[in-house]
C-alpha cells in the first residue's frame, strides 16, 4: 500500500524536549560611514523544530523508526504539534471561522467566537488553519478580545500562506503543523539495555 502523506505523528509517543524556532528573512544594510541603517522585510517566515524524544524500550521506538523511514527523508512530509501546550490560555470558545475570503499579510479577521470576550485568545497561542496537507500553524501575537458580534481581528506569525477560504474552520485545540525533515539520514541509538534514544530536526513544509 503506498504511503499517503502528510502521516501523523504516533500519537502515544510523548517529547523529552522540543526546541521551536521562527525563521525571518530580513536584509539590513549599513552605511560603513554614518551607520544608518537599511532594512527591508522579505516574505520569508516558518517554523523550525528540533524533538527529543525519551528514552524509549523497542516497542515504542519501533513506532518512531517507521515513522520516520516514511518520510524517505526530505520528501514525505508530516504533522505535529506542540504537545507540551494543546489547549489555549486564552477562553478558546465559540465556533471560530474565517471572517471574508482574499486575506493576506499578518492579520486574521474572523467570526464565531463566543460573543462580547475578553481574553477570548492569549498572546502565544496556537491557532491552526486547513487540515491534511494544507494544515498551517500560527502564533497569536497579542491578546484578542471578541465583540458583541463573536468577531475578532487575530495577529499571527507566520504570514498567511495563502488566502484561506470564508467561513474556514479555525482549530484551537491539539494544533498541528505540517512539516518535513532537514536531513535525509534516519539515524537512532540503542544502549546495552536495548534502550533507544533519537532527535530529529524538521522545517515548515512550504
Amino acid at each position: 500500500m503506498a504511503i499517503t502523506y502528510p502521516v501523523s505523528f504516533p500519537a502515544s509517543i510523548g517529547f523529552a524536549n522540543l526546541n521551536i524556532r521562527a525563521r525571518t528573512v530580513v536584509g539590513v544594510n549599513a552605511s560603513p560611514f554614518t551607520g544608518q541603517q537599511q532594512v527591508y522585510k522579505h516574505q520569508g517566515q516558518w517554523w523550525e523544530a528540533e524533538v527529543s524524544l525519551p528514552p524509549m524500550k523497542r516497542a515504542d521506538a519501533e513506532q518512531v523508526i517507521a515513522f520516520l523511514l516514511k518520510m524517505n527523508g526530505q520528501y514525505g512530509t508530516f504533522l505535529l504539534g506542540d504537545k507540551a501546550n494543546p489547549s489555549t490560555r486564552g477562553v478558546g470558545t465559540g465556533t471560530p471561522l474565517v471572517n471574508g475570503a482574499s486575506q493576506t499579510g499578518d492579520e486574521l479577521i474572523t467570526d464565531g467566537w463566543t460573543i462580547s470576550t475578553t481574553g477570548i485568545l492569549k498572546a502565544g497561542d496556537w491557532i491552526q488553519l486547513g487540515s491534511g496537507s494544507t494544515t498551517r500553524l500560527y502564533k497569536v501575537l497579542d491578546d484578542v478580545n471578541s465583540d458583541g458580534s463573536g468577531n475578532a481581528t487575530i495577529n499571527i506569525f507566520p504570514n498567511l500562506r495563502s488566502s484561506p477560504d470564508d467561513d474556514a474552520a479555525l482549530t484551537v485545540s491539539n494544533t498541528q503543523g505540517l512539516w518535513r525533515l532537514v536531513s535525509n539520514e534516519t539515524e537512532y541509538s540503542i544502549d546495552n539495555m536495548s534502550i533507544y534514544g533519537m532527535t530529529f530536526a524538521c522545517a515548515e513544509a512550504l
